[in-house]
């Protein structure tokens, strides 16, 4: 039998087993064609109906206006956090940004590289364990865009309500890795971009959903692979797209239609986030999460146990038991369970089954009215 673990990877990250098996069982021959998607030309019938039938889908599943144009591009996020403020920013103006983890902080430099970018907020203060409140932004009304990044994978926050930018000016999300996780109201938003290998399929794709009347603002003379105004009219397809790529989005995203689309997925990864919250929770201090409780997400569960050396024995621990992926991100140290789209309920059992096994073993607890660990014996 093949072999599966229980995937917590942060990204790339774990895909829905029907996708694989179909993506299996086409591997050598797409449809009839005699051929690999791997082999086929992006100019061919097969492949536009690959691409085509993935933006419809994406449509019906985020409920997409038709004022919209839905692009398949190159690059991941990290270009995006270019390709928006020199596409979105006229010469002269200014962006905000609000800061609330790493992700935001390099989308914020990159803007700063190109012309005027401004923080409307920033909570690396507290290392990013919160969203600050609507009252707390510092907005521009003359700026050309808002930008925030709606799940930070590494810190464990995530936007569950957007920001409210200014009357005018255009709300930007770097969605990638809450997208396709929950309903949005696209029409709020100018500009969303995502990274596919967390939620919506592997690495080598980004999806960007960008409202038409801003294609106006693309400046002339950029370069044509950096233009969303060429890429767009040219549907995505100027050069050879990540053509593989956008296949495994298109049976990931006909796997969200066919299960109940984003209400149902909402709620089996808010589930899955309720059970290894409740064991944090309840473990009296033995794990800590990082994010405020109202600020958690549902994708990245963030949180540290005792000491550094017990946490490499959680991770390696872990591991011999088929749990991989856990350990946090190197700046930030810790542990992350990262619970995308296609991670199993039963994934979630498994990892809270071993957190309580863990600390049961290791004998340690905090007790309320301490600041200290002790031990059972007191």
């Amino acid at each position: 039998m093949t072999k599966r673990v229980h995937n917590f990877n942060a990204g790339p990250a774990v895909l829905p087993l029907p996708v694989l098996q179909q993506a299996q069982a086409e591997m050598l021959d797409f449809q009839g064609s005699g051929m690999s998607v791997l082999e086929i030309s992006h100019r061919s019938k097969e492949f536009e109906g690959v691409i085509q039938q993935a933006e419809a889908d994406l449509r019906t599943l985020m409920n997409i206006p038709s004022n919209y144009k839905v692009l398949f591009l190159q690059g991941g996020a990290s270009l995006q956090f270019t390709m928006a403020p020199m596409n979105l920013r006229p010469a002269g103006a200014s962006a905000d940004y609000i800061l609330t983890g790493v992700w935001g902080k390099k989308a914020f430099q990159e803007a700063r590289k190109l012309g005027e970018a401004r923080l409307a907020a920033t909570t690396e203060a507290s290392n990013f364990d919160h969203l600050p409140a609507q009252a707390e932004l510092d907005l521009d009304p003359r700026a050309a865009y808002l930008h925030f990044t709606s799940n930070e994978t590494i810190h464990g926050v995530e936007y569950f309500n957007e920001p409210a930018p200014p009357p005018g000016v255009a709300l930007v999300c770097d969605a990638s890795s809450d997208f396709v996780s929950r309903p949005i109201d696209v029409s709020k938003y100018a500009l969303i971009y995502a990274g596919a290998q967390k939620n919506a399929g592997p690495a080598g794709v980004v999806v960007t959903i960008l409202r038409d009347d801003l294609l106006e603002r693309t400046p002339a003379g950029l370069p044509v692979m950096l233009d969303y105004k060429t890429l767009a009219s040219d549907g995505s397809m100027y050069n050879t797209p990540p053509c593989y790529s956008i296949y495994i989005l298109g049976l990931v995203l006909n796997w969200l239609k066919e299960i109940g689309g984003l209400p149902e997925i909402a709620r089996r990864n808010q589930a899955k986030a309720n059970l290894v919250y409740k064991a944090i929770d309840e473990s009296g201090g033995f794990y800590r999460g990082h994010a405020s409780p109202e600020s958690r997400s549902v994708m990245n569960v963030t949180f540290r146990l005792p000491n550094e050396q017990m946490e490499e024995q959680f991770a390696s621990e872990a591991r011999k038991r088929e749990l991989i992926g856990l350990k946090g991100h190197r700046s930030v140290g810790g542990m992350r369970a990262s619970l995308y789209n296609a991670l199993p309920i039963q994934a979630a059992e498994a990892l809270v089954e071993f957190m309580k096994e863990f600390q049961q073993k290791n004998g340690l607890f905090l007790a309320p009215s301490r600041a200290s660990l002790i031990s059972p014996d007191g």
